[in-house]
């Protein structure tokens, strides 16, 4: 993976700490994508993080893997859902790399889901609930384009949120780097959505 600026890095982390500090994160439903930057923000507000924050040791590794996954699968399911209708070469290669990244990183969560006896379906089941919906808001957008970049901007907040915890409370040396990356590269790609959206002035 290549390297980015400390400042991208630190500014996702920033948004993690302001999104935790206000109780974000748990319903996730980014019902606002296609919309303006400022309201495509503001599902961020109304998520809770349903408990994760309140777990420790296998119960939370077991907890952080099984929220990922599905919310992983939504970001695919996104990138899936805007490439037909894509009219932007850039938007397309970042739609193309998120299904390899995140299908990729999906094998691994699974493959880790099975040493703690497989998925907590409750983690799971509240996740794809917050999920639901958003690969259609993509096709049925006026401009698809638009609303997957403006779409991803908060979905991979959430993760960054989420892999930011991990950070803090995991103690399983495979699932310590798999956060690491995750906050990483969503940071870059968050900033690189948010330099496209400005340049068309948005």
């Amino acid at each position: 993976m290549k390297s980015i600026p400390v400042v991208i890095v630190t500014a996702a982390l920033g948004i993690s700490a302001y999104a935790f500090g206000q109780n974000t994160l748990g319903g996730m439903n980014h019902s606002q994508m296609g919309s303006t930057p400022a309201k495509t923000s503001a599902p961020m507000a109304g998520m809770a993080m349903g408990g994760l924050e309140k777990l420790s040791g296998k119960a939370f590794d077991r907890a952080f893997l099984s929220m990922m996954v599905p919310h992983h699968q939504a970001a695919v399911d996104m990138a899936r859902a805007v490439l037909p209708g894509s009219r932007d070469t850039t938007v397309t290669a970042w739609a193309t790399a998120i299904i390899k990244d995140q299908n990729r990183e999906i094998n691994e969560m699974n493959a880790l889901l099975k040493t703690y006896g497989g998925q907590d379906a409750a983690m799971a089941a509240s996740m794809m609930k917050g999920m639901a919906g958003m690969a259609d808001m993509v096709k049925k957008a006026k401009n698809p384009d638009v609303a997957f970049v403006e779409g991803m901007i908060p979905h991979h907040a959430s993760a960054i949120e989420m892999a930011t915890i991990a950070l803090q409370k995991t103690s399983n040396s495979k699932i310590l780097p798999l956060a690491r990356n995750i906050v990483t590269a969503q940071a870059k790609e968050m900033y690189d959505f948010r330099v496209w959206l400005m340049k068309r002035g948005m």
